[in-house]
Order: structure tokens, then C-alpha cells, then sequence
């Protein structure tokens, strides 16, 4: 299969006219990330860069900075410091020439991405679970100013309404908070381990086999004395402020207005695979739970509250409709059937996108769009000055939907496809890849497929390539990767009397 590419997973459109400066689109494909000129496509850095290797040095471990290395997972390391020096080596990770070698084999793809004051990105790395911050100069350019390490790899990352500190979610259902940019140094106080002893005797436990199970808790605890278990703590500022019983799977922080009945105030809401989405409030109250929102029946991946209607929570997962919530009433006010939905559907994103009125379009535009898993359909809604949605029609992509980002400045939207599967199809690989984005324009109320310039620079110049001929399960590692939220769904076993 030659010519095989990576496709984009996630695209953010950083708009910095307000600065002065051009506006620049960021996006991941691999286990890259990119930074192009919004206005003409130029690439403008890609992160990280290739490492050049010492030839003289063969014990070197390094691979290739394209995509060679997401044929499969990193293999594990030995540890070869004491703690002590690993928390010495964590505080110089902000070093470029480090954190360069350290990015050449650490992981296969990016699937979290957002940006705060348009000078930084965050990302998270998916095998090292790890949460980075990049600066983003004037001029595009990438570089690493530090590394968190979370204890579980995360599911859900985006930032508090300040832009002042990440938020992240992982697969244990916790969200944790710590600033964008680290203050100083943290030492961690860490309570001493208490060893444990069994509270019974030889003298309270007669029978054989109460003897031989307090004979086994004893030896445990010789053993816990002579080997005690080092604990893995968290070497950076950080503060767990939200739990969940089951795997988070979607995370946003809203502000919400001020109106007659409640004041202004910053809210976190979460979603499981419990079907639950959870409204606390923002930190430093996240302990206070305002409510949970109940009605879905399947589990909940895609959360969205427009900007434009902050009072309006779209919500989708695995059920075959969209709900709509007056989210802090915890009122549902509309139940949308997706379109054509038969079957198992999964909703993969759910996208809001405003343009102000222009020559061609009178009204403002409060666009809704939702993707679907595996699917090359894009569906359009409106938002209604009653908040409900009102479905307008189905674009169709040449390729799987992935990512959307709306570019208000241009009238037009980009959405990133599959490069590598088959429309509609999540396995079924392509024998060459195809351009990966597309972009359509509100044009007198519809969204028509345009060229535009900038775009057709990106897809000339491409991403990473994947080294062909790939095995089977290198292709399923690859698909897993791209296409894991039917993995959420439970499965219910058949009884037989």
C-alpha cells in the first residue's frame, strides 16, 4: 500500500488577529504535531523534530521521528536511576535538546490537544501519559516548556474558563487541576507507608484453616517490612477535585452568565460510561455537585455547550439520539433521532460553529454539527431562539469524519477525514491515501465544498508516512487507536437456563 499517510486527529484554529498576528491552525497526525500559516498554509513547524543519531553511538535506542514507530507500542525500558534522579531528570525536561531526544520514541499519536492565550499548546501523548505544554512565538514555531506525567492515561484534557490552569480527566473516572505554567519548585510531602499486621493471634485462632490463612498475612507483612512498595507520587503541583466511579470519558469547563436566579459562576461538567453527566462547580468548589443530568441510556462520549448559547448542553454517545439540556435545571428540552441511525451508533464529536452576518448570509449563524463513528456523513443542525436544534441536512466527506474546526475569519469550516480506511468503515484499509481535509463554505445558507488555497497547501505537502507493508496486527493497533469508542459500550451476555 504505498503512499500511505497519517491522517489529522484533532485541529485547533488559534485566531490571534486581536494581536496583531496572523492566524495559525494546529493540528496532530501521528505522532506529530504541526503549525501551519491559516492565511496560506505554509508549514510552519512540525514537533518534534527528527533526531539526528550519533552513528558512533549503537546503543542508542531512537527511532525514527516519522511515523515508523506507530507500528506498535514503545517497548518498556529499564530503570536505570534511583527515584531521586528521576525527580532531578523531570525538572530539566523543559530542556529543547532533551525533550527532542526524549519525543523520538515515547509514543504513536497525540489524541488531546487545546491551546491557552494563544501562545501555548497543550497536548497529551498517549503511551507515556504525559501532559505538555508547548509555547507557540509569533512566528508558529514549537517548543517544549514542560512534562507532567499522570498517574493514568487520560481520556479528556481542556482548560479552565481562565485559560489559567489544565484540566484533565483519565480512565479511572478522576480529574485532576494544575497550573498551565509550573510555579517554581514542588516537593511532595508523602506520609510514611504504615505496614500492615494482621489484628489476629495464635491465641484468637484455633481451626487449620484460619492458622494457615493468618500464617500467609504474616509472612505479607515480614515481607512488606523488609521490601516495602515505593509509591509512585505525582513530583508536580496538582490537585484531584473530581471522581467518578467509571471511566470519564468527556470533560468541559463553562462559565456560566449571571441572570435572575443564579450569579455568574465557573462549572465543570463531566460524562461517563455510566451514562451519567455530572455538573459540579468550577474550582475551587468542584467538590459541590449541583446535579447529575440522567437520560441517557447508553454511555455519554461527546459533551458540547455553545458559545454562543452557554445555557444549552448538547449531549451524545452510544444511543441512536442527541439530547438537549438546559443543563443547570437539569431539564432535558429536546430528544433529536440522529438521521439514519439503525443498529449500534456512536457519536464521535460534537462541534458548535458561529459566523456573524455577511453579504451572502443575513442572519447570524448558530451551527451545530455532529459526527458519527466510522462515518463519512457530517450532520448539520441550527440552534433555535427556543434552544432546541433543528436538523438542516447531511454533508457528505470523501472519507471517515475526525475533526472540525470552524474558521469564523473565513466563512468556512475545516474538517479533517480518514486518510487510510474506507468510507463508512473503520477496519477496511485504502490501497493509497487520499488529500485530508476538506472545507466547506456558508454560501446564501448552504455549506458548499470549496477549494481554498490554504487548505490545498496542507494537502500538498501531507503528514508523516506509515512504512508498507503493514501486518495485520500492526493495522489493528492502528485502527484501535483511531477508533476506540465502540470499546465503551457494554456488552450484555445472553443468560442460558
Amino acid at each position: 500500500m504505498p503512499g500511505l499517510q497519517h491522517p489529522f486527529h484533532c485541529l485547533r484554529y488559534v485566531n490571534r488577529q486581536s494581536a496583531g498576528q496572523s492566524d495559525i491552525l494546529i493540528a496532530t497526525a501521528g505522532r506529530n504535531l504541526y503549525s501551519y500559516d491559516a492565511s496560506g498554509g505554509q508549514r510552519l513547524d512540525v514537533w518534534p523534530q527528527p533526531v539526528d543519531a550519533d552513528p558512533e553511538d549503537k546503543s542508542s535506542d531512537a527511532a525514527p521521528a516519522d511515523a515508523s514507530e506507530s507500528q506498535g507500542p514503545p517497548e518498556k525500558r529499564r530503570k536505570l536511576s534511583s527515584t531521586s534522579d528521576e525527580q532531578k531528570d523531570a525538572k530539566s525536561e523543559s530542556k529543547p535538546q532533551e525533550s527532542k531526544k526524549e519525543a523520538s520514541n515515547s509514543w504513536t499519536n497525540i489524541p488531546l490537544v487545546t491551546v491557552a492565550h494563544g501562545k501555548y499548546v497543550v497536548i497529551m501523548t498517549s503511551e507515556d501519559k504525559c501532559v505538555r505544554v508547548l509555547s507557540l512565538d509569533n512566528e508558529g514555531k514549537l517548543q517544549q516548556l514542560s512534562a507532567r506525567t499522570m498517574p493514568k492515561k487520560l481520556s479528556a484534557l481542556t482548560l479552565t474558563p481562565d485559560e489559567n490552569n489544565i484540566l484533565t480527566g483519565d480512565k479511572f473516572g478522576d480529574v485532576y487541576t494544575f497550573p498551565l505554567i509550573p510555579s517554581g519548585e514542588y516537593v511532595k510531602v508523602q506520609a510514611p507507608a504504615k505496614t500492615y499486621e494482621p489484628a489476629a493471634t495464635n491465641l484468637t485462632v484455633h481451626t487449620k484453616r484460619n492458622l494457615e490463612s493468618l500464617e500467609q498475612q504474616m509472612r505479607q507483612a515480614a515481607l512488606s517490612k523488609t521490601n516495602p512498595a515505593e509509591r509512585v507520587a505525582l513530583n508536580f503541583e496538582h490537585q484531584a477535585i473530581i471522581g467518578h466511579v467509571s471511566l470519564l470519558t468527556d470533560l468541559i469547563s463553562v462559565t456560566r452568565p449571571a441572570d435572575s436566579t443564579v450569579g455568574k459562576r465557573d462549572y465543570i461538567l463531566t460524562a461517563d460510561r455510566d451514562e451519567h453527566i455530572r455538573v459540579s462547580r468550577g474550582v475551587p468548589q468542584a467538590h459541590v455537585i449541583e446535579q447529575f443530568c440522567f437520560g441517557h441510556t447508553s454511555f455519554v462520549s461527546s459533551l458540547c455547550v455553545p458559545s454562543f448559547q452557554p445555557k444549552v448542553l448538547i449531549s451524545g454517545g452510544g444511543d441512536n439520539y442527541l439530547l438537549v439540556w438546559d443543563w443547570l435545571e437539569n431539564q432535558i428540552l429536546q430528544k433529536v433521532q440522529l438521521p439514519g441511525a439503525e443498529g449500534e451508533t456512536t457519536v464521535r464529536g460534537i462541534w458548535d460553529v458561529s459566523l456573524a452576518p455577511t453579504a451572502d448570509n443575513a442572519d447570524p449563524v448558530k451551527a451545530i454539527f455532529v459526527a458519527l463513528e466510522g462515518s463519512s456523513q457530517l450532520l448539520y443542525y441550527t440552534l433555535e431562539s427556543n434552544n432546541t436544534i433543528t436538523h438542516q441536512y447531511t454533508l457528505q466527506l470523501s472519507g471517515n469524519v475526525l475533526a472540525l474546526a470552524g474558521l469564523g475569519s473565513r466563512d468556512s469550516i475545516l474538517v479533517a477525514v480518514d486518510t487510510l480506511r474506507e468510507s463508512n468503515s473503520t477496519s477496511t484499509w485504502k490501497s493509497s491515501s487520499q488529500p485530508p481535509l476538506e472545507t466547506f463554505r456558508l454560501s446564501s445558507g448552504k455549506w458548499v465544498p470549496v477549494e481554498d488555497s490554504m487548505v490545498t497547501k496542507i494537502n500538498s505537502e501531507g503528514t508523516s508516512s506509515i512504512p508498507t507493508p503493514l501486518e495485520q496486527k500492526q493495522q489493528k493497533e492502528l485502527n484501535d487507536s483511531m477508533y476506540s469508542l465502540g470499546n465503551l459500550r457494554k456488552r450484555d451476555e445472553p443468560y442460558d437456563e
